[in-house]
């Protein structure tokens, strides 16, 4: 059942990159490590005679990952930067595991939407829209349910069941980026500075202190 929902999912974004992005002009880009040319559409192209089998291989989605951390949450990525192969294709994929009561902090990918299947245990996800309003749309979510977060949103996950939860999120770029709001709020580097973050959230300047210690 898994392997399917897999497939499925692989299946729809395939089809949305060829609907919606560029005519390639060639049957493959896999993205080549060794050179600095950066390009608003992916990579620098490796040499085509140098491509590998393994370049458009990956493995490790049939393990969990380690949920031992302050978030009980763990997440296994497969972008461009471990898969050569996905190269200006728009496509990508991770496994997703959560113990019970592990989070996702609120985050957003600013370069593609996001759909959710969760293969087993239970997910609370939800996501906010943009200025006005704010709404906010969640949905506790149960093996084979599908969930989608568009582009650009910020989202979280949340296990609030007793067993583990291990979800497949898929989304429509090689390399989505992500953004998380605590991180980026109070780990930026240099730090925002603590008076400014005091008086944007109505906060003791100490209390505002800590959090930056924290991150």
């Amino acid at each position: 059942m898994a392997q399917y929902f897999i497939l499925l999912i692989i299946s729809a974004l395939i089809s949305i990159a060829l609907a919606f992005g560029p005519a390639p002009l060639q049957d493959f880009c896999v993205a080549d490590p060794t050179s600095t040319a950066r390009g608003n559409r992916g990579l620098a192209c490796k040499n085509p005679t140098l491509v590998q089998a393994n370049d458009f291989f990956f493995s490790g989605l049939q393990s969990p990952g380690n949920t031992t951390n302050p978030y009980g949450a763990s997440i296994i990525p497969v972008t461009v930067a471990t898969l050569p192969g996905l190269n200006t294709l728009g496509i990508s994929i991770a496994r997703l595991d959560l113990a019970p009561n592990g989070v996702i902090p609120p985050h957003l990918h600013p370069r593609g939407s996001e759909i959710l299947t969760v293969l087993e245990g239970s997910l609370q996800v939800g996501f906010v829209t943009s200025n006005p309003g704010y709404n906010h749309f969640n949905k506790t979510l149960q093996a084979g349910d599908v969930f989608v977060v568009p582009v650009g949103l910020v989202h979280y996950q949340f296990n609030a069941g007793s067993g583990n939860t291990v979800v497949i999120a898929a989304l429509n770029s090689e390399s989505p980026g992500i953004i998380a709001i605590p991180n980026a709020i109070f780990g930026a580097k240099p730090d925002i500075g603590s008076d400014y973050l005091a008086t944007t959230f109505q906060l003791d300047k100490k209390i505002v202190d800590q959090l930056l210690a924290k991150f």
